[in-house]
């Protein structure tokens, strides 16, 4: 029993599901935002274009009676209640724009560094001055045997054996 318990206090500790524990609490909170948006902002300027319709009231109760409300065919009956759907469907659109957003913005803020330049595979003939293999040891263009040079790694090298 001690090992679950372990076990269990290790998966919920882990620092990704605490994280996703913030974002289901602040995506909640995103919801009731974009929920209110919706109903208070953008379905009233909606209801101007298309001639003042009140979604949430859109409504088929399924008796095949008319009713006011949505609210007073409920009393009585089963709703297809289309207008709320409607509604539903304008704060998922309008969440997932506003989330594309956000997440468009951060990738920019996040942009990854730009790689670091490789280092060079070519050198100069100092004879000719044309590029060639840096491991090349005659030039192909001039024909001319080019010095030997020191890597960086074997000067260390003979400087260590040097200072023994």
């Amino acid at each position: 029993m001690k090992k679950i318990l372990k076990e269990f206090q290790d998966f919920a500790l882990k620092g990704n599901m605490i994280d996703l524990a913030v974002g289901v609490i602040i995506g909640g909170a995103f919801n009731g935002l974009v929920s209110s948006l919706v109903e208070n902002v953008i379905m009233p300027v909606l209801s101007l274009f298309v001639g003042k319709l009140d979604f949430s009231n859109m409504f088929i109760a399924m008796n095949g009676e008319k009713y006011a409300t949505l609210a007073q065919a409920k009393e009585v009956t089963s709703t297809l209640a289309y207008g709320q759907f409607l509604t539903e469907v304008i704060n998922f659109v309008i969440m997932a724009f506003v989330v594309f957003i956000v997440v468009r913005q951060l990738n920019a803020l996040y942009k990854k560094p730009a790689e670091p330049a490789a280092a060079p595979h070519v050198k100069v003939c100092p004879f000719c001055k044309s590029t060639i293999d840096l491991d090349a040891t005659r030039c192909p263009h001039c024909t001319s045997e080019l010095p030997a040079e020191e890597t960086e790694a074997e000067a260390v090298q003979e400087a260590a054996a040097s200072a023994e």
